[in-house]
């Protein structure tokens, strides 16, 4: 597998192609932010995960093929700064929790809770949410994927700013909503740097709950 979630800043994007769902990540904009693009192999729609910024790029990324959706993992601006650029050019559908849809630049047109379903093409993925970093905040699982927004990196939880009932609610929600439902090869995406797997980060659960970040 030559895929490695190794990218940089006005880098190329690194391609994934499972037999029928075709992964592309980039990062973008000053924050290190990750964005992804999710095309149906067998129907060519498309799924962007985070327009973050850098609305020229994230455009070349999804080229001439149509996208049919932008899911925006939670409301922090460094995950939306190109959201209405690429809304307008695309006219794709915009995918966010309630909770933190009142936050985005533009009217969210798809609303998921908990166990919602997600499509691009032909392809379903589950919507997770996973409150404490926001309070809206989701993640998406495809079986063996799983693009976690700020919720879940290698080493820890997302910042829930040193407030010990959101750092409760976001790790109980990441342990019995990830770590309790999903093997240990599940390929995890994150909203920043570098990607990782569930079983890379399983032994760290008690060290993460103790320090209370």
């Amino acid at each position: 597998m030559s895929y490695t979630g190794d990218v940089v800043k006005n880098g190329p994007a690194d391609v994934r192609e499972l037999p029928a769902l075709v992964i592309s990540k980039i990062e973008v904009g000053d924050f290190g932010n990750n964005a992804y693009l999710l095309r149906c192999a067998e129907t060519g729609d498309g799924l962007l995960i985070d327009a973050a910024a850098q609305p020229g790029r994230l455009l070349d990324l999804i080229g001439d093929h149509p996208i049919s959706s932008i899911v925006t993992t939670h409301r922090h601006m460094d995950h939306w700064l190109a959201l209405e650029d690429v809304a307008r050019a695309t006219g794709a559908q915009i995918v966010a929790h309630p909770l933190d849809a009142p936050e985005l630049p533009v009217r969210v047109t798809q609303e998921v809770e908990h166990g919602d379903r997600v499509t691009v093409g032909v392809i379903t993925l589950e919507v997770v949410h996973l409150r404490g970093h926001t309070p809206g905040s989701i993640a998406l699982h495809y079986p063996g994927h799983l693009f976690t927004g700020d919720s879940l990196f290698p080493g820890g939880v997302g910042n829930t700013e040193k407030d010990p009932a959101r750092f409760e609610r976001l790790y109980t929600d990441v342990v019995e909503r990830l770590f309790d439902r999903l093997p240990d090869e599940t390929w995890v995406y994150p909203g920043h740097g570098k990607d990782t797997t569930l079983g890379a980060e399983r032994p760290h659960l008690a060290e993460w709950k103790a320090r209370g970040w």
